[in-house]
């Protein structure tokens, strides 16, 4: 065969790989939208009138208040605690920062509703703190409850953005402030704080999404926002035209809160114009003083964010009494959690690789599309998510209805984007000069698929089912409106126990999730590049 002749037939099976990926990102792109299609139909049956009175009823505004309210201040909280530990961490002598950034990533493992447990299990006449140490504490409920138990829980996703962030900054900027006369303070509020402001930006976004969505800590505190109005509404059978109408109010927020994170980024500029090089990192040398605040500041968040849940936790297990009566249904939980989290995890893989190809392999207009469409499941909250695919599949797709099957590819929907992340990664670190010789002796585009990308991004794939797999083991929102009849999952189990002051009978199912969560944490972990 001729040069000519090899050329032409690489060029001819590279446009027939780009149009069998573009085609199958498009089918996963229809995935996405068909079901919140289906919600705009529903939420539209009602005549404008009654529209009107829906959207603009009070009820509606007091949910609106009270979610932008936990929104503040559980960023205010977690914020609070997640820059001074970026910054001793980063910047300063503190002994034992290894132990202490340990420690500000391990609360990951602990979910919100386990968090929520927690506090609930701390607090009242029959709570830990009375039974121990004969403090009785007042039941923590309502909007401080739920700050509590989100800020505990997602302080780290900021903490990790500001540490990165701390670590990338030029501390020549800094220097030349104070060379010029501004006070420590002033440094900090016109130099470092807006150097910091990305990664801000970026923490408050990832956590911002998560309260919105937040079903689980919110319903065990009784605090209603949302979510838990959604679910109300739903499975009461009240007014199910009520909770479609309340859950696009929420993905309109969700987005709105995406779109002013994008808009607010636009044009800001953070890199240094001077010549030269920066200056190396230097730490702030802490005298005895400033040890002991700065370790008794990391001591006391350590303590809330991951002694409260452990000790909690083994006071009510220590309780339990006879546990072979309580293992049999622990396993049965665990099996059906596995049942659907094992099977999302690779359905999501399955479906993040066509688009992580075309995103990297074959950049185009229709490859952004289709790359954004990936996210829509992550960025929507997860509850209007399922009761999006709840009303696709009582009206188009009757034989999915609480099956297994429509529970694993929301899921695997859901958490596409978790997936996706790795496996990009992977993609843009694979030379294409060897996938583009493959081809050019005589292999398909499936074949050059096969046998020389996916072997060199399969690391990437792992990562991805990993975070999916640990991810869905502690899901709630969404197994709790498509979980087939008889579906107990871990995650239910535990959250209905707490419900209903069941705290010793929740507390295998908690720990249960807190080992599995941990996994989560493993992870990231492993990919810190930055940890110190």
């Amino acid at each position: 065969m001729s040069a000519t002749a090899i050329i032409w037939t690489a060029g001819r099976r590279f446009t027939t790989a780009r149009l069998v990926f573009s085609t199958i990102g498009l089918a996963i792109g229809a995935l996405m939208l068909i079901p919140l299609v289906w919600l705009l139909l529903r939420a539209f049956e009602a005549d404008f009138v009654t529209v009107q009175d829906l959207i603009l009823r009070p009820r509606t505004r007091m949910l609106l208040w009270n979610t932008a309210l936990l929104v503040v201040c559980t960023l205010a909280f977690a914020t609070a605690i997640a820059l001074p530990l970026a910054w001793l961490v980063s910047r300063t002598n503190l002994r034992g920062r290894r132990v202490v950034n340990l420690l500000a990533v391990i609360p990951l493992a602990t979910p919100g509703y386990v968090m929520a447990y927690a506090l609930l299990g701390l607090s009242g006449r029959s709570g830990f703190m009375a039974q121990v140490f004969e403090i009785t504490l007042p039941r923590i409920h309502g909007l401080a409850g739920a700050t509590i138990a989100l800020g505990l829980y997602t302080f780290p996703y900021i903490y990790l953005n500001l540490r990165a962030a701390f670590a990338g900054l030029d501390q020549s900027l800094e220097e030349a402030a104070r060379a010029l006369g501004a006070t420590p303070r002033e440094v900090f509020l016109r130099v470092t704080l807006p150097h910091l402001l990305p990664a801000l930006m970026a923490g408050w976004l990832v956590v911002g999404l998560y309260v919105i969505g937040d079903f689980g800590a919110v319903a065990l505190m009784r605090y209603e926002v949302f979510s838990y109005a959604i679910y109300i509404q739903y499975s009461a059978a009240f007014d199910r035209i009520y909770a479609a109408w309340l859950a696009l109010i929420l993905i309109a927020i969700a987005l709105s809160v995406v779109w002013w994170e994008s808009r607010l980024r636009e044009g800001a500029h953070f890199a240094r114009t001077g010549s030269g090089t920066g200056t190396a990192r230097r730490r702030i040398a802490l005298g005895g003083l400033g040890q002991t605040l700065g370790l008794g500041f990391a001591a006391l968040v350590a303590l809330a964010a991951v002694g409260l849940p452990v000790a909690v936790l083994t006071f009510w297990m220590l309780k339990i009494e006879g546990v072979s009566t309580v293992l049999p249904e622990l396993l049965r939980a665990f099996s059906q959690s596995l049942s659907v989290a094992a099977p999302a995890a690779l359905l999501a893989a399955l479906l993040a690789l066509p688009v992580a190809v075309l995103a990297v392999r074959y950049p185009s207009p229709l490859s952004t599309l289709i790359n954004r469409l990936a996210f829509v499941g992550y960025a929507v909250p997860a509850l209007a998510f399922a009761l999006a695919f709840v009303f696709f599949s009582l009206n188009a797709a009757r034989f999915l209805y609480q099956t297994h099957l429509l529970l694993v590819l929301v899921y695997g929907l859901s958490f596409l984007a978790l997936a996706l992340g790795p496996i990009r990664s992977a993609l843009y670190q694979a030379r294409p000069s060897v996938e583009e010789a493959a081809r050019a002796l005589g292999h398909g585009p499936i074949s050059v698929f096969g046998r020389v990308t996916l072997p060199a991004i399969r690391p990437g794939v792992v990562a991805g089912m990993v975070l999916v797999f640990v991810i869905a083991m502690k899901e709630l929102p969404i197994a709790f409106l498509l979980a087939p009849t008889g579906f107990r999952p871990l995650a239910i189990q535990m959250f209905s126990r707490t419900s209903e002051a069941m705290m010793i009978e929740a507390a295998p199912y908690a720990a249960a999730i807190l080992v599995f969560s941990a996994l989560f944490v493993g992870v990231i972990l492993r990919h810190d590049k930055k940890a110190e």
